[in-house]
């Protein structure tokens, strides 16, 4: 028998970009690799003569303000500027506007064209971007949003609610995959279990991988498998939250990088094999191994309902799940309102003890880990 961590794992690829390296990282340590890209993101195909004009319209007035989504998205934008000549007059031109970052690639791939963000959230999240300025009067100022591949036209239609002048620049435009053949095959073996994990490099590619269940019409297959044994495994925050509405546990590592990932799956998997176990609040021993659920030894019944709550808690150990993500899981005839996760949630209570799940108020729940 192999040491090799993830050796007897099967885990599948949909990353279209940067593949070979996930690929050779998942391989050393074991791991047998599907790879099936969801998308097809080629940066450099981009319509030149639509992003030379957005960038002459951008040159045309000053600019107040500039959202950046992504590293990728500015390089190529600033390196196409670079060939047209423009590139000297654009920088000076962005110098005196208020620049807000995503994340650290797009921090990077400022200041290499020494340009300097004025804030950056922490959780690369872009959702946090905007919240920072909800709230704000943009009465009047003009801000230009960077698209990160997929529109952000309810992302303008919201600062344009708050007074602003809102202009997007389209770098590139996300595609899906030349040959949906791969992914869905994947996606028939992760319905039938035969997938331990699934690796998810963008929101897109989240989504893009969802489309195709539905039209293999396996959604609720597949939404199950990860639901049960099956690992969602992102690259970050932001990747993550597309599976929310599906109500679809994920793990992500603390940075949002992809040898990062890897390693949490050498950790997380070979665990959930053996068996989940985690101690909660008041020294509570919480055992799960499959769908059989032990409280300090004793195996507790759970019905469907509660059951889903904890599958979802456990998988974000400590975390806050919203109560948006937890009615997504609970059972089809469960009745959709957030009384019902409430009900089930109690009924948790009631099996694990009362200060096993903690309420995060106008937040959602977490499940109390011991740590």
């Amino acid at each position: 028998m192999s040491d090799l961590p993830l050796s007897g794992f099967s885990i599948g690829v949909t990353a279209a970009r940067r593949a070979e390296e996930q690929i050779a990282l998942l391989e050393r340590r074991g791991a047998e690799v599907a790879w099936a890209p969801t998308l097809s993101i080629d940066p450099n195909r981009v319509d030149e003569q639509r992003l030379r004009e957005s960038t002459e319209s951008v040159l045309a007035e000053p600019v107040d303000m500039l959202l950046v989504t992504t590293g990728i998205g500015i390089k190529v934008w600033f390196d196409r500027a670079e060939e047209w000549g423009l590139i000297d007059r654009l920088i000076m031109h962005l110098e005196p506007a208020e620049i807000l970052a995503r994340g650290p690639k797009s921090v990077g791939a400022l200041r290499r064209r020494g340009l300097r963000e004025l804030w950056s959230p922490q959780s690369e999240s872009f959702d946090d971007v905007l919240a920072h300025l909800r709230g704000r009067d943009l009465t009047g100022l003009r801000i230009i949003v960077q698209e990160h591949g997929q529109s952000l036209s309810m992302v303008a239609h919201a600062l344009r609610r708050q007074g602003a002048r809102v202009e997007t620049v389209t770098i590139y435009r996300v595609e899906p995959a030349e040959d949906p053949e791969p992914i869905f095959g994947m996606i028939e073996r992760l319905a039938a279990g035969h997938v331990d994990a699934v690796t998810f490099t963008s929101a897109p590619a989240a989504a893009a991988f969802m489309d195709a269940a539905i039209s293999a019409g396996l959604r609720d297959e597949v939404v199950a498998a990860f639901q049960a044994d099956a690992v969602a495994s992102c690259v970050g925050p932001v990747t993550a939250a597309a599976f929310e509405l599906w109500g679809i546990p994920t793990i992500f590592p603390e940075r949002s990088r992809i040898a990062a990932m890897v390693r949490q799956l050498e950790v997380e998997l070979p665990v959930r094999r053996a068996g989940l176990q985690l101690e909660l609040a008041g020294g509570i021993q919480l055992l799960l191994h499959g769908d059989e659920v032990l409280v300090d030894g004793s195996p507790v019944k759970l019905s469907p309902a509660p059951a889903a709550v904890l599958q979802i808690l456990v998988a974000n150990p400590g975390n806050v799940v919203s109560r948006q993500a937890l009615l997504a899981v609970l059972p089809s005839g469960t009745a959709g309102s957030e009384h019902a996760v409430e009900m089930a949630v109690a009924r948790l209570r009631s099996a694990l003890g009362t200060r096993a799940v903690q309420t995060v108020v106008k937040r959602g729940y977490r499940l109390a880990v011991d740590v």
